[in-house]
């Protein structure tokens, strides 16, 4: 295994664990679903964790998962305070 490999595992296993840490002290409260938006930048963000082998791939993967999330974050806000 060298470095760059141990980084991506690392960042899968910290990743899952802010996820069962997100699941577990959200129980009790209200159930919010995640929206479509937020999921495909997810999925973009642990794309380019698992291709981050070719830099410009895996960098690229994970700028677009940011900018979906970012407009995921204002869309949420704008519907929150149309309310």
């Amino acid at each position: 295994m060298n470095v760059s490999q141990i980084y991506i595992v690392i960042s899968i296993i910290v990743l899952a664990i802010i996820a069962i840490l997100i699941f577990v002290t959200k129980k009790n409260k209200k159930e919010k679903r995640i929206t479509p938006l937020a999921g495909i930048a997810f999925a973009f963000v642990v794309a380019g964790i698992v291709f981050g082998d070719d830099r410009l791939i895996g960098y690229s993967l994970i700028g677009i998962g940011v900018i979906f999330a970012v407009i995921d974050i204002i869309m949420q806000l704008k519907k929150k305070t149309r309310r």
